[in-house]
């Protein structure tokens, strides 16, 4: 917080008048001698006029740089932390761990340290915050997606085909967490929730069929059955979130270059 404050240019006076309350208030919020609660947080963000994500965030707090590059130069093989809120960061956690149908609001009230109350002032139920999960995973997937497609040149199908397969392994072994919850739970999603997410699922397989009908095409890839083969492919990548294990002492570098090599043999390429 006093780092935010201090990189905004706000002095501790300013901020306690916007907050209404003594600089020495301030002070002790900053210094962590009172208690801060999610409903003071979202007041200090807005008074210091920040997103609550970058008070929320872990770690050393800095102002989002005013440069930050577009997504289509972004460095997809790399996995800096998603900014997910504490109450995302919270729900990932319970959903991963007992399901979402096994978790309760008051579960996740409970990991965020937080009340019920001030939880439904950011999200207004379960089902919302769900509903955020999967919507920052899938546009964080297909941003990456397009990413690594588009690293490769135009009119590669094989080095483009490569790359798309290598940044769903990379993130399902990364991001595991995200990777499992973004699959498992999109049949907990209610029906109005459900257009939007799934065209985003669909613009990914979308992605993968033009590449593979590519190689076809050109003689490059063999089989008979790209449709289908290209299904297997996301699929395979998607279910790494299952099984795969950080601690496992496995790079997610060599996993994604495995597959990478198990879907090229699906396709039938021959060099």
């Amino acid at each position: 917080m006093r780092a935010i404050r201090f990189a905004s240019g706000m002095s501790l006076r300013e901020l306690a008048r916007r907050l209404k309350v003594s600089p020495a208030t301030v002070t002790a919020l900053e210094k962590g001698y009172t208690t801060m609660t999610v409903d003071r947080l979202h007041e200090i963000a807005t008074a210091i006029g920040v997103s609550p994500s970058e008070l929320f965030a872990a770690g050393p707090p800095s102002l989002v740089p005013t440069d930050v590059p577009n997504v289509d130069a972004m460095n997809w093989k790399q996995f800096t932390d998603p900014g997910m809120d504490v109450i995302l960061r919270a729900a990932l956690t319970c959903i991963f761990r007992k399901g979402y149908q096994g978790c309760s609001i008051r579960d996740i009230a409970e990991e965020a340290q937080s009340s019920v109350s001030a939880m439904y002032r950011y999200y207004p139920s379960k089902q919302a915050i769900l509903v955020a999960l999967i919507d920052l995973t899938m546009t964080d997937l297909l941003r990456r997606a397009k990413a690594a497609r588009d690293d490769g040149a135009p009119g590669n199908p094989v080095q483009r085909f490569s790359q798309l397969v290598e940044s769903l392994a990379l993130y399902h072994s990364c991001r595991k967490e995200l990777g499992f919850v973004g699959n498992s739970e999109m049949r907990s999603l209610e029906t109005a929730h459900l257009p939007a997410l799934v065209s985003k699922q669909v613009s990914l397989q979308r992605m993968v069929d033009t590449e593979v009908r590519e190689g076809v095409d050109l003689g490059l890839f063999t089989t008979n059955r790209p449709r289908e083969a290209s299904r297997a492919v996301v699929n395979m990548c998607v279910a790494i979130a299952q099984w795969y294990d950080l601690t496992s002492g496995e790079p997610p570098e060599q996993i994604a270059a495995d597959y990478v090599r198990f879907a090229l043999d699906l396709v039938g390429y021959r060099p």
